[in-house]
């Protein structure tokens, strides 16, 4: 899950050293931390989604869109793409879509120098059967979209447009189509993906259980002094013996205090709070997790502010099961540190208390306050209160959690203690 920050951060790193030096930094092999050394490859659990479950997903999105009143579905490149073709496409200004009728044929808008790549990947999915509108450089994608919803007798009606779909794509297909009504497709989208299937499940179990194996293997080759990027370096190369691309932040101190932490150099300090976050990527599916430790010896400040973190983990969990409002898991854990004496509301427990999470690291549905949604069994969320002191120190928690029947389950265990984060 790299992002673009940490990818300049480490072009400049390297920029900035003589050739010589920057070559044998790339040619050099690491030598592992004992404990990094010992992680297995988890590539072997790994069974992809198969056709026939996106063929699923395709009908669930049909029933949907018939009880929705929606006559197609418009998806451009992204996770949703992904989820009912298995077809990997990001989106850049050259339009490149899959549109699915609730009844007929679907057809995809495709730049002609990208058919081949197109054809491939669809032959491999769901929509092998699909036409393949081209258009070239020179021409509009939206009125041959508006073509191809002529083809498909959707003149008049209402087309499902994907939430995270680019506005000039939204935008110029509504001029190209005036006749179509656009409405939001996530009744259809995030009805199919916030209830995981267990092949769904059993993917984010292997995908928590890989980080938090990298993360007790990073934390025991950390020592005071080393740097965040350091400690950074080390989550890349645990993860490369897992087998899966993932990475994690880490804040110090202060920089704790910061929920999303700050861009600034810092260096890890025994007896000095550490928050390390984020995750990896199996098939697609995400984890997010959140360790708080400390390297030597906490203060007792310290451990109370955990302790009540952990007291507000464990209410959310216990608070989560089939009927009760999102917005209810997220008041048992605010009243928790409320009660402790953090609160009132926001103040040191700045956001809310979980988030959807599957094949994005936040998908619907959000644990928060207005959220009347109920649960259903097959939601995953994090599960990450925290209490973030200012100029101090903050504590956060986050396991990943699933619905079942009878209540909520964490896919890894709850940390400990700041000093042991990992039993």
């Amino acid at each position: 899950m790299p992002n673009r920050r940490r990818f300049l951060q480490s072009t400049a790193i390297l920029s900035g050293l003589p050739l010589l030096a920057r070559n044998t930094l790339i040619a050099a092999e690491p030598t592992l931390p004992p404990s990094i050394a010992k992680l297995k490859s988890m590539r072997d659990q790994v069974h992809p989604i198969t056709t026939s479950e996106r063929e699923q997903r395709l009908e669930r999105a049909r029933q949907l869109m018939r009880e929705n009143k929606i006559d197609a579905l418009f998806l451009a490149g992204g996770t949703s793409l992904n989820y009912f073709t298995g077809m990997h496409w990001g989106n850049s200004e050259r339009l490149f879509a899959a549109v699915v009728p609730v009844s007929g044929k679907s057809f995809c808008i495709c730049p002609s120098f990208e058919e081949g790549r197109a054809r491939e990947q669809l032959n491999m999915g769901p929509l092998e059967s699909a036409d393949v509108l081209t258009w070239h450089e020179h021409e509009s994608p939206y009125r041959l979209l508006a073509v191809g919803l002529q083809n498909a007798k959707i003149v008049t009606g209402a087309l499902g447009i994907e939430e995270r779909t680019p506005f000039v794509f939204a935008d110029s297909l509504a001029q190209a189509s005036p006749g179509v009504k656009l409405v939001s497709a996530t009744p259809v989208t995030a009805g199919c993906r916030m209830i995981k299937s267990e092949h769904e499940l059993d993917l984010m179990k292997i995908a928590n259980t890989a980080t938090l194996a990298v993360y007790d293997a990073v934390f025991h080759a950390l020592s005071p002094g080393m740097t965040t990027q350091q400690a950074s370096s080390l989550i890349n190369l645990a993860y490369g013996q897992v087998g899966f691309r993932g990475e994690a932040s880490f804040e110090v101190g202060a920089y704790s205090a910061l929920p999303h932490g700050s861009i600034a150099a810092q260096a890890i300090r025994e007896g000095t709070p550490v928050i390390m976050d984020d995750g990896c990527t199996v098939d697609g599916y995400q984890s997010d997790i959140t360790r708080t430790f400390v390297l030597g010896k906490a203060s007792d400040r310290m451990k109370r502010v955990f302790d009540i973190v952990h007291s507000a983990q464990r209410a959310a969990l216990d608070a989560a099961r089939p009927g009760v409002a999102c917005q209810d898991v997220d008041a048992a854990a605010r009243k928790v540190i409320a009660d402790a004496g953090f609160g009132p509301d926001y103040k040191f427990f700045s956001h809310r208390v979980g988030h959807g999470i599957g094949m994005d690291g936040h998908e619907w549905p959000y644990l928060v306050r207005g959220n009347a949604l109920p649960l259903a069994s097959g939601m995953t969320f994090s599960d990450e209160p925290g209490i973030y002191i200012p100029g101090e120190f903050g504590v956060r928690l986050e396991d990943d959690m699933y619905v079942t029947p009878d209540g909520a389950r964490l896919f890894t265990p709850q940390s400990p203690s700041l000093e042991q984060p990992f039993g």
